[in-house]
């Protein structure tokens, strides 16, 4: 049996949060046979960034049972289950926290699904909750509330367990998680950390940097980095001294400004990102009857792709997309091997370029929109996003396709104006990994606005 949980919390520092939300559901391996689901009275304050992830602020909560209240139900639904979560270690840690401010022990053993999907499904590009299910096809609403959030672990649960035919993997993930203390040194360095976005310096005691990370919140990810049991953690937890942050203001410059310091510097617990970080590209060539045409293949001496991607995977979902949205022909993306017209021209959702039924111009126009809006080749634009502060915003600075750099500007300063914007911008390598992170972070996320020039 089954306690697939998930909990939010108030925010804050670590051992100090409380729990705002909690919601289980009992899973016997084929359906759900049992669940509860309440907001909880933290009796202290919901740090800002939470209220706006959750939308879950304390007015909300004056009324909602305090945790002593929800205890009992929470035990009985439990009694017996392991505890599934994503991320088992943090819904666990919350879990034990309130129990032991009541004076009780609560021991469970737990699954985790971030780590059972790493181990079952090791292609996914990531395996944070809402990227992994929307990967896999798999509904998810009310993200980040705890109902929303443990409905979708139901699911990703299931199909883990589908895949783990003989169950070995997950008898293997089973464990019981011991108290984790914190060392007083580790928790001085995490009360040194905020809670906003940017990129994060951690040192020996010879001042030597030895990792570099970003996060949307660099208090959370210190925590983590601070309590988790993973050998590699553990060793960087035996030599970390200090640690040191900047703010970024948004996740584009911190992906950018991580990327250019761990080349930089070269920290010995960076040995994941010294890979190349995409692997495949888009490139367009014309076929013998002049129709332009999109293809996917792995990025070798030809560097004169489009734009490229982390995975094939990635690559394809991409194609698809702009195979939908501009009705350009399977067969011409290569998503299709026929040698006659391809599926959706039987539907009436291509136009017939695959059977030379659309003119080369008419087709053409609508692949030339997909090759300009993803090559930066000519391209003059300034990205512009949150600043560090509200009174500021970030400018990233493109001119005839090289990046120049990107910088920070006054609201009241011209952003739109690129004499001045060149003088204050900080310059960055025009290299391929800089691109890949641009060119992907634009297809997946939104930006303030794009100013063309």
């Amino acid at each position: 049996m089954y306690a697939i949980v998930d909990v939010e919390t108030t925010g804050g520092k670590f051992n100090e949060e409380g729990i705002t939300e909690v919601a289980i559901y009992k899973f016997d391996g084929h359906e759900i046979v049992d669940q509860f689901s309440s907001l909880v009275n933290p009796e202290r304050k919901i740090q800002p960034f939470v209220v706006k992830l959750t939308g879950i602020n304390n007015e909300m909560l004056v009324r909602a049972p305090k945790f002593y209240e929800v205890a009992k139900r929470i035990i009985e639904i439990m009694d017996g289950a392991v505890l599934v979560a994503h991320n088992a270690n943090f819904d666990f840690r919350m879990l034990r926290v309130e129990f032991e401010r009541l004076g009780y022990e609560f021991d469970i053993e737990t699954l985790c699904t971030v780590e059972l999907a790493q181990k079952l499904m090791p292609d996914e590009e990531s395996y944070s909750l809402g990227k992994l299910t929307r990967s896999l096809g798999i509904p998810i609403t009310d993200r980040h509330r705890a109902t929303g959030d443990a409905l979708a672990t139901v699911k990703l649960f299931k199909m883990l367990l589908n895949k783990d035919l003989d169950k070995s993997i997950i008898s293997k993930s089973l464990k019981t998680i011991s108290r984790k203390k914190v060392e007083p040194n580790l928790k001085r360095l995490i009360e040194k950390t905020p809670s906003v976005i940017g990129v994060y310096y951690m040192y020996d005691s010879n001042n030597e940097i030895i990792y570099i990370g970003k996060s949307k919140n660099i208090k959370k990810r210190a925590t983590q980095h601070f309590t988790s049991h993973q050998r590699r953690s553990q060793e960087l937890q035996e030599i970390v001294h200090d640690i040191s942050f900047e703010k970024s203001g948004n996740e584009l410059i911190a992906l950018l400004k991580e990327n250019i310091e761990i080349k930089k510097h070269q920290p010995v617990f960076n040995k994941a990102l010294k890979k190349k970080n995409f692997t495949h590209g888009l490139y367009s060539s014309v076929d013998k009857n002049g129709y332009l045409q999109l293809k996917v293949k792995i990025i070798g001496k030809d560097m004169d792709y489009i734009t490229s991607f982390g995975s094939l995977k990635s690559a394809k979902a991409f194609l698809e997309r702009y195979s939908e949205s501009h009705q350009l022909c399977k067969k011409m993306l290569g998503l299709e091997k026929t040698t006659s017209s391809c599926f959706n021209y039987e539907l009436k959702e291509c136009k017939g370029a695959c059977i030379q039924q659309e003119s080369v111009q008419e087709y053409n126009v609508r692949v030339q929109e997909v090759i300009d809006k993803h090559r930066f080749t000519n391209h003059n634009m300034i990205i512009v996003d949150r600043g560090r502060e509200t009174t500021e915003r970030s400018a990233i600075m493109i001119e005839n396709g090289v990046i120049l750099g990107y910088g920070f500007v006054d609201l009241q300063f011209q952003v739109t104006h690129p004499d001045i914007l060149r003088k204050v911008i900080t310059s960055i390598p025009d290299d391929r990994d800089s691109r890949h992170i641009i060119q992907s972070y634009l297809r997946h996320k939104r930006v303030k606005k794009i100013i063309e020039y």
